[in-house]
């Protein structure tokens, strides 16, 4: 009893341990962050943590401003920090719970790695080689969605992983809670249940189709959730797969206008080439290798289902870009620029994982030397050259934001001086960035989130439009409303136009 009792002090101590040192790298990301002024580079970012934001701050508030596409978890997450007006223009609201899913996930990697392994040194190999990454403690500082979806897989991980060993119903819950996470933050989520579900199908030793059954019920209530949101507010269970704003009908819209197909679209090889390029680039090449190396262990010493597990965010993502549905664009690879270049970190638990299954078959007494040289390995080349734009997903956010962060610059700094009220009708999106750094409440805007005042608005501005300014992208629908206004009425002056090579022009309005 008393070894017993001296090793689960050992244990917490460990995992304790293990959640500082995660806590000090990812609070100090933030931090770095913040003060260089990167929170809010990527695109996605801003929109995610302006979606929290109108959800309680909008003409018309309330739960129909989560809105399609995106899936609710990290806008609900953000929501109670995006309230605050200073959390919110910094984009510190944002980055928090990103960073506490970032500690979350590497103490449960930690956790399930060392009870695959059974070695505490092998786990802390896996926990720092997911932790020292530098493109993912970038993106954990931000309000992208990449630690909240690790912090769910690594607690379905860990909980499966206990159940091989228990058998305990507390681990089906746990696992059950976990694909829910999943499921709502990203939609390789949802391609993780039917595995689970045969996992405990095979692994429950008594009552297999029971347990099987009850965790199946549990993580598929968050897909059918989604499935009957779509439905209730848009009328179609499928509107954020085949809706206006979906990615396939916004790829569609753009090959009928003559864009040439994404690359690897239904071509196997091609999507191989640009999904192994972005892994190479955001994980590292030799923790690319390194973790091939460790598969083979894995594959040897028969830990078979954690890998597989981990496996699986990769392969969506290798499946979807054969679809057509994902495209990565890499710097060495046609069209030559950056996108969706982060996507390859969905390898990156695999590999970390990978790594110390690697330190754990050298034998006992080497095994913390060898988690150190294999850790080692896999850091120095980025320490070798510690700037920002070697990390591809700080350079990706950084170049493809350059022109939006001029143009909403400008803009913010024109309201900020000349807006004193009256309203503003807008497109939601991009040009919301102008109103948080101008410190205009998203109260103060009619966007398309206000149904159905802002479809009144654009489409008949002589009887429903009654905001004083307009601001808009030249050619969408505002501007559109304001041709219409010039004929029939109310008048508007353009104030105001930015323009900004290689982006398009922004329009400002104020009423006679």
């Amino acid at each position: 009893m008393p070894v017993s009792r001296s090793l689960r002090t050992l244990r917490i101590f460990e995992t304790a341990l293990a959640a500082l040192v995660l806590a000090v790298l990812g609070f100090g990301a933030v931090v770095a962050s913040w003060r260089h002024g990167w929170l809010l580079y990527y695109g996605d970012a801003q929109a995610h943590l302006n979606i929290a934001r109108r959800i309680l701050d909008s003409r018309t508030p309330g739960y129909e401003q989560i809105g399609t596409v995106w899936l609710p978890l990290p806008h609900l997450l953000a929501l109670g920090w995006a309230t605050d007006d200073a959390w919110w223009r910094s984009g510190l609201a944002g980055s928090l719970p990103s960073a506490v899913c970032f500690v979350i996930a590497g103490t449960l990697l930690f956790a399930a790695a060392r009870r695959i392994f059974s070695s505490s040194a092998a786990a802390f190999a896996a926990a720092l080689l997911f932790a020292l990454n530098p493109n993912l403690l970038y993106l954990q500082s931000t309000a992208m969605t990449e630690t909240i979806f690790f912090a769910a897989l690594c607690a379905l991980l860990y909980a499966t992983v206990r159940f091989s060993e228990s058998q305990s119903w507390w681990t089906v819950a746990l696992a059950g809670a976990a694909a829910v996470a999943a499921a709502l933050t990203r939609y390789e989520g949802w391609f993780l249940i039917p595995f689970a579900t045969l996992f405990f199908l095979i692994a429950a030793r008594r009552h297999r189709l029971a347990v099987a059954a009850i965790f199946g019920a549990l993580a598929a209530s968050a897909p059918l959730y989604w499935l009957a949101h779509n439905w209730w507010l848009y009328g179609d269970p499928l509107e954020f797969y085949r809706g206006p704003y979906s990615a396939k009908v916004i790829y569609e819209t753009a090959l009928a206008g003559g864009m040439q197909p994404y690359a690897g679209d239904h071509d196997w090889a091609k999507a191989w080439l640009y999904f192994r390029s972005a892994v190479a680039l955001t994980a590292g090449r030799p923790l690319l290798w390194i973790g091939a190396a460790g598969l083979a262990v894995c594959l040897l010493r028969r830990w078979w289902w954690p890998a597989l597990l981990l496996a699986l965010p990769p392969v969506f993502y290798l499946w979807s870009i054969h679809s057509g549905g994902t495209p990565i664009f890499v710097p060495q690879l046609w069209p030559f620029t950056y996108y969706n270049t982060r996507y390859g970190l969905a390898a990156l638990p695999l590999l970390a994982l990978a790594g110390g299954a690697l330190a754990a078959t050298t034998p006992a007494r080497f095994r913390a030397v060898a988690a150190v040289a294999v850790v080692a390995a896999a850091v120095v080349p980025w320490l070798v050259a510690p700037r920002p734009q070697e990390w591809i997903c700080w350079r990706e956010s950084q170049v493809n934001s350059e022109a939006r962060r001029a143009w909403t610059g400008q803009a913010a700094e024109y309201l900020r001086t000349h807006y004193r009220g009256g309203g503003i009708l807008t497109s939601f999106g991009d040009l919301t960035g102008i109103f948080r750094e101008a410190g205009i409440p998203l109260r103060e805007t009619l966007h398309q989130g206000n149904v159905p005042y802002w479809e009144g608005a654009v489409a008949r501005p002589d009887l429903l439009l009654h905001e004083e300014w307009a601001v808009a992208i030249s050619g969408d629908k505002v501007s559109g409303a304001m041709l219409k206004a010039a004929r029939r009425g109310p008048s508007y002056n353009c104030v105001k136009i930015i323009a900004v090579k290689g982006a398009p022009v922004i329009e400002i309005y104020k009423r006679n």
